[in-house]
């Protein structure tokens, strides 16, 4: 079955500044998008993560890629359970929110109203991309403090609930997710919902890391990210891109290979993601699997 391979952005700070992707001259939004998708067929928007996406940009994501380039998006930072300044939100909005006196808001925080009118922009951003058959899953990135207990379970399962017919892929970062406990009832739930699993590759021995579990949880896709393995600076860094500073040998993804192969046989589709954005190291990495991938075939 297809494996897509890419990277989990193509604007990196570090990676525009490095200068060893982008040709000389490349130097506008429109002209970047179309190297990288000349590149490579996948690519995961990080940007929406940090700021509700727009349906604008998602149409010029659509006319600046060829036909069959995807698009992973993840989800908004609020939905996901992270903290998130007023700032954060869409500027019409921010006279709605509610005066906590903290810096922060979280998703228990928003008026009903508010939480509705952020879905239907969330909505209404991707669809574009749906509509053109480009994007391939919305990530639900759940923080380390969103753990595997009844109150955060119910929220998990609200977004699943509130993603349809979105196909949606979750990653958790709190190990009970997947300990000896919950595993299977998080397999269980995640196959009930049509959510994709998605496959961790990290620092082994490091705190706010889910177990990688090598399991697939819908028919139409599964998703491998490849974090890095950094364990010095997963925990602590000042900066994504310190913390995910780690070029993997070829070695090191020859050894992966065979498992993403596996994987894939179970499925549709498979994408298989590198969030190692330090420079040009995610993007190198990614060259290098794809070539991996065509020798295993």
């Amino acid at each position: 079955m297809p494996i897509l391979v890419g990277t989990a952005s193509w604007t990196d700070k570090t990676l525009i500044e490095s200068g060893a992707f982008y040709p000389p001259g490349c130097n506008s939004a429109e002209a970047r998008l179309r190297h990288y998708a000349s590149v490579f067929p996948l690519v995961e928007v990080d940007s929406s993560y940090y700021a509700m996406p727009s349906a604008t940009n998602s149409a010029l994501w659509v006319e600046r890629t060829p036909p069959g380039f995807v698009f992973d998006v993840k989800a908004f930072r609020l939905f996901t359970g992270h903290q998130t300044a007023p700032r954060f939100f869409p500027k019409d909005l921010q006279g709605d929110l509610p005066n906590t006196g903290k810096a922060n808001l979280y998703y228990k925080d928003i008026p009903p109203a508010v939480l509705e009118e952020m879905w239907a922009r969330f909505f209404e951003a991707l669809q574009p991309l749906h509509a053109a058959g480009k994007l391939g899953s919305v990530l639900f990135q759940f923080p380390h403090w969103v753990t595997a207990v009844p109150k955060a379970r119910a929220h998990v399962e609200h977004c699943a609930e509130r993603m349809h017919p979105f196909l949606t892929a979750f990653e958790f970062r709190h190990e009970s997710w997947f300990s000896e406990k919950h595993r299977e009832s998080t397999l269980a739930m995640e196959r009930e919902r049509g959510i994709v699993h998605v496959i961790v590759d990290a620092p082994e021995g490091v705190t706010k890391r889910v177990h990688t579990v090598w399991e697939t949880t819908s028919p139409e896709l599964a998703i491998v990210r490849l974090h890095g393995r950094n364990a010095e600076t997963w925990s602590g860094a000042e900066s994504a891109a310190d913390r995910f500073n780690y070029e993997y040998s070829e070695d090191e993804l020859r050894e992966l290979a065979p498992s993403i192969d596996a994987i894939a046989k179970k499925v549709g589709r498979t994408h298989v993601l590198f969030n190692n954005c330090y420079r040009d190291v995610a993007q190198r990495n990614a060259a290098t699997m794809m070539s991996i991938m065509e020798w295993t075939e």
